[in-house]
């Protein structure tokens, strides 16, 4: 059996490869020298190709002995063969997808992420400025305060040199880190916060409120001397922008903050669709907050590594992108391992990661290329992603139905109203006017107030304990000196009691 002469195959080191196919005695032994790989005296055939990759597999798993087995050496092996040089990332999503490998490619990049030391984030004094006891910001990336005794917060800045992007990653802040939170915006020049979760989730607070609502519009942090007030407010189906002044009470110096803030994406889930994220993202960046002239912008969830990751890994990608001028340039698990260099984690689900891919996939196409078609069928799409508690929009009226309420149409009277005058909107005119627009406004006002009720309860239970813990630090003393006295007393009555008898 022939076997192949002169072929090249993949670039990798067989060093000292001297090993014949089994069943062909033949058959010359694989040689190769410094980057070229041959085999010498053989033909060109099916069958000698298939050879090569044969002693290829058996090279292989002889090296996976050394690594971590067999499901290396077909990584290994599918990457030496050029099974995974995908010519788009669609073709790699798409092969991805079709095998369910999500949990695996997942796996397999939290494995290879770099650990290092979070020692101040673990210090006693620390402890209860973390969120969560398992996300921590590294030493070497984490963000320090200037302006206070204590300079630690949690929060990493992360850097994309080639892409020209800084993002601090930083939980949700707490009640007790309002300020410290602040005081990391202003030392840090930073021109925008992202907020991608909501205050309350599931029932508990992910996040304290540390902006001022419509309701008071403005708050003050006294351990740090910032006031925050509310300059403007713009609602979306599913985002909210405002506008904020941030002002220094100890210089008397103010700048204006963007506040962007993400309401439909669910705790460790991702949107439905890629749509109303993609929207989201270049609106931020029509505000130019992302751009290098400016301090590095603030992504926060709630823990600070999941939603916040796949914000800075989809951005980050998309700038690559549009530098590179090649949408396959970008190694999405290669950007991540990257950003993992600076804080932990990034990334928490599957889900996550492959959301990721598709919002990378569907931008790609809209800044590569001038397509209107395109453009339009995001913004459809965005609009017709909404949150899941929403209800459907209410059916068109039908005619000759009298439709007076703004849940569709009422079945009391079947007879024309013949109230409108020609040219003029009747009632089911108007009722088309109320569209699932304002019902979503309705119900998202609802929630906002809701949640408003919420933390203000919130407060006032924190209020109350901390009045019950002034009056015990109050009392306590008193009550103490007074059981001193009275077991003085005591002790003293006994013993002239004993001397007595």
């Amino acid at each position: 059996m022939p076997c192949l002469s002169g072929k090249r195959v993949s670039n990798f080191s067989m060093k000292g490869c001297d090993e014949r196919i089994s069943g062909n005695p033949g058959q010359s032994a694989c040689r190769q020298q410094a980057s070229k790989q041959y085999c010498a005296g053989a033909a060109d055939s099916p069958q000698g190709f298939l050879g090569l990759h044969t002693l290829l597999f058996r090279w292989l798993t002889e090296r996976s002995k050394l690594v971590n087995g067999a499901e290396n050496t077909l990584r290994l092996f599918r990457q030496v063969s050029g099974f995974t040089n995908y010519n788009t990332m669609e073709e790699e999503f798409q092969d991805i997808d079709s095998s369910g490998r999500w949990q695996n490619l997942y796996n397999e990049i939290r494995n290879q992420a770099s650990e290092y030391s979070y020692k101040v984030a673990k210090l006693p004094v620390n402890r209860n400025l973390n969120r969560y006891r398992d996300v921590s910001p590294y030493d070497h990336s984490r963000v320090k305060l200037e302006n206070s005794e204590n300079d630690y917060i949690n929060a990493s800045l992360v850097d994309v040199e080639e892409a020209q992007r800084a993002y601090i990653l930083s939980q949700g802040p707490l009640r007790n880190t309002c300020g410290h939170f602040w005081l990391m915006i202003w030392e840090q020049s930073c021109k925008a916060v992202i907020m991608l979760n909501r205050v309350i989730e599931k029932g508990s607070e992910k996040c304290a409120q540390y902006w001022p609502t419509t309701e008071e519009l403005q708050m003050s942090f006294t351990d740090t001397g910032f006031v925050v007030r509310l300059l403007s407010e713009e609602d979306q189906s599913y985002f909210t922008i405002r506008l904020l002044e941030l002002q220094n009470t100890k210089t008397g110096e103010s700048r204006e903050i963007y506040h962007f803030h993400y309401t439909t994406w669910p705790d460790f889930g991702v949107p439905e669709s890629p749509a109303s994220f993609l929207n989201f993202l270049f609106k931020v960046r029509e505000s130019g907050s992302l751009d290098p002239e400016h301090g590095p912008s603030v992504v926060h969830c709630s823990a600070g590594i999941g939603r916040s990751g796949t914000f800075a890994l989809v951005d980050t990608c998309l700038v690559l992108m549009e530098k590179r001028k090649n949408r396959s340039s970008v190694d999405v698990q290669k950007v991540l391992l990257g950003m993992r260099e600076y804080r932990m984690g990034l990334i928490q689900t599957p889900d996550q990661l492959r959301f990721s891919y598709m919002a990378v996939i569907e931008g790609a196409k809209l800044i590569l290329t001038d397509n209107s078609e395109t453009q339009n069928k995001l913004t459809q799409l965005s609009r017709d992603d909404l949150e899941p508690d929403l209800p459907p929009p209410p059916p068109p009226p039908r005619p000759h139905l009298n439709d007076s309420r703004p849940n569709g149409p009422h079945l009391e009277s079947q007879a024309p109203s013949g109230d409108g005058l020609p040219g003029e909107p009747d009632a089911q005119d108007h009722n088309k006017a109320e569209n699932s627009g304002q019902v979503r406004k309705r119900h998202r006002e609802e929630r906002i107030a809701s949640t408003a009720q919420r933390v203000q309860q919130m407060k006032q239970r924190l209020t109350e304990s901390e009045r019950k813990q002034e009056k015990w630090q109050y009392w306590r003393p008193i009550l103490f000196n007074v059981g001193a006295g009275a077991g003085a007393v005591l002790a003293v009555g006994l013993l002239y009691w004993m001397y007595s008898q």
